[in-house]
């Protein structure tokens, strides 16, 4: 591991640092950030220790605007790949036992801090997905969900279901992390919640972050309600509650995050209109039945032979819908990822819109409405559901401005 030349004395000691921690074992993780180098789309980079046959590695993932990707180096290899993303990277955080080291890139001078930090212990973690667990399969709440037996053993019926917790779980940590709070609480308010699966997994995984959450599970059947509500008291999760209702009916006036799983066509719209109204720093959803626009649809001329087919006509719809949800997040400050994530109903409904709060906005941008209005007049639809509420809200507001 050799240092690179021609860097400034702060970034050679952080590098430096980065060496000794590798060497002497004190490594815990390392995130790269705000990135604007030459590598196309790239955002962060994160690091982290598994073990990968008995021998460990750094698993890397890269953070692009659309997808993530997976690495893993040995440790030369880490060190070598982290010092040349260091020079397209704005800031770098080293965290070591006890302390943690901030690289910051300014345009006039590189700036090192050093902070102490609580000790944690980094676990290291298999090089197998099965066993790549966000939550600990020893928790009592598991087995009061039918997750796992007296034994705490995974009943092999939920195994799938077990995965899909994980992998949510990854998914939510990661956009977490980019959000914290400085006062360590967390309100998140989970519509469609089920039996709980998810929301049960969220409260103990930022539990386990050493956060304070306050989550709401939202569900229309009352018995599942019921069931989640004693579950809840029984494992003494006592900021963890359910409410018999829907989007419309619960009318939050705080949430930090707002989770949507399969809502039913325009039912998505309007979780995420709750999620922008309250100035939610994360919002998640995984959109269902779309409905609202393929009526709407009216083939431009040179698609008429391709939407002339139902399936790439309901395809079309779909993209659509999403796409202008996803525009609409961006257009009121949101920086929105679509991708595929794992089924958590066991259904091919697995598209996930993940949308994180970047700056308020009292007007959305111009430019990205007048996208939105472009794509609307190309297929001629006269109503987007997302689109009206925001409407609808802006209007209220100047009319709350006028009688003041």
């Amino acid at each position: 591991m050799s240092i690179l030349t021609q860097r400034s004395e702060q970034e050679q000691q952080w590098l430096a640092e980065l060496q000794a921690a590798l060497t002497d074992h004190h490594f815990q993780r390392l995130v790269l950030s705000q990135y604007q180098g030459e590598i196309a789309e790239l955002e962060k980079v994160s690091f982290r220790i598994i073990e990968i046959q008995q021998q460990p590695k750094l698993c890397a993932v890269y953070q692009y605007k659309t997808q993530d990707v997976t690495k893993n180096y040995d440790f030369t290899e880490a060190y070598n790949c982290i010092a040349e993303l260091l020079a397209g990277c704005k800031q770098a955080n080293l965290f070591v036992e006890g302390e943690e080291l901030q690289l910051k890139r300014t345009k006039k001078k590189v700036i090192l801090t050093r902070s102490q930090k609580q000790n944690t212990t980094m676990t290291q973690q298999a090089h197998n997905r099965e066993k790549q667990r966000y939550i600990l399969q020893e928790q009592a709440y598991l087995q009061d969900l039918g997750i796992t037996d007296h034994k705490a053993q995974l009943v092999p019926s939920m195994a799938r279901k077990w995965k899909q917790i994980n992998k949510f779980i990854e998914i939510f940590s990661n956009a977490i992390e980019q959000i914290t709070p400085e006062d360590r609480a967390l309100h998140v308010v989970d519509f469609g919640s089920g039996k709980g699966y998810l929301t049960f997994a969220m409260y103990d995984y930022l539990q386990q972050q050493g956060l304070q959450p306050k989550i709401t599970g939202v569900e229309l059947r009352d018995n599942l309600v019921e069931f989640c509500q004693k579950v809840a008291d029984k494992n003494q999760f006592s900021q963890l509650e359910f409410f018999q209702g829907d989007v419309r009916s619960y009318q939050p006036e705080h949430l930090d995050v707002m989770i949507a799983l399969h809502a039913c066509d325009i039912a998505t719209d309007f979780a995420i209109h709750c999620g922008i109204r309250l100035n939610a720093s994360v919002i998640m959803c995984a959109p269902c039945c779309h409905k609202e626009l393929r009526p709407q649809l009216k083939s431009p001329e040179v698609l008429k032979p391709m939407l002339h087919y139902g399936i790439h006509q309901a395809q079309q719809a779909e993209m659509l819908t999403d796409t202008i949800r996803a525009l609409l997040l961006e257009a009121y400050g949101y920086e929105t990822k679509v991708f595929e994530f794992v089924s958590l109903e066991h259904t091919s409904k697995n598209k996930m819109i993940l949308a994180v709060r970047r700056k308020s906005v009292s007007v959305p941008d111009a430019k990205i409405m007048a996208q939105i209005e472009a794509l609307k007049q190309m297929y001629g639809i006269g109503q987007h559901s997302l689109q009206r509420l925001l409407e609808n809200e802006l209007v209220d507001q100047d009319r709350a401005g006028c009688r003041c």
